[in-house]
């Protein structure tokens, strides 16, 4: 019993030092001008009609009609890797519903929030203000820009495209 208690102590006190650190003050409060800074997104250096990637007008074409063998690829993507936080109608889940997502975003734009969500949400100021609805940053699922490209197109034909 006895060496229960000191494994339980030694662990209690274990915890207490990893989490209970020195907490860090703002450059403020120490006047310390050496102190880390959080740095701001500066606008002037993101253009929110293209977003933040390689991904722009020159490299992302749409066909006049769908592409529909991509189009179901991206549907299984979406089912594996976004249905459970995205639904197909404008509908909040976790995060925003897809309808019509192709009709207020240049697919350039979609393709570069699909691939480097966290840079994006970082400096698009409407995506930190849909991240104050969602309460959740959007997690980088990792795809390839070919699965980008058939989400995409996927997302095309969710909103009617033919």
């Amino acid at each position: 019993m006895v060496q229960f208690r000191i494994l339980l102590g030694s662990i209690l006190l274990a915890f207490l030092i990893a989490c209970g650190g020195p907490s860090q003050k703002s450059t403020a409060e120490t006047g310390d001008a050496a102190a880390p800074q959080e740095t701001q997104a500066n606008p002037s250096d993101y253009d929110p009609d293209r977003g933040a990637g390689k991904f722009n007008e020159e490299n992302v074409v749409l066909g006049a009609t769908l592409d529909k063998a991509m189009a179901d690829r991206g549907h299984e993507i979406q089912k594996v890797k976004c249905s459970a936080c995205h639904k197909l109608t404008d509908e909040k889940l976790v995060g925003p519903g897809w309808k019509g997502v192709t009709e207020r975003q240049k697919p350039f734009w979609i393709m570069n929030f699909i691939t480097n969500p966290d840079e994006m949400i970082d400096k698009d100021p409407v995506l930190q203000a849909q991240l104050e609805l969602c309460l959740v940053r959007m997690p980088n699922q990792n795809l390839t820009d070919d699965e980008a490209r058939d989400i995409l197109e996927f997302m095309r034909e969710n909103d009617g495209v033919k």
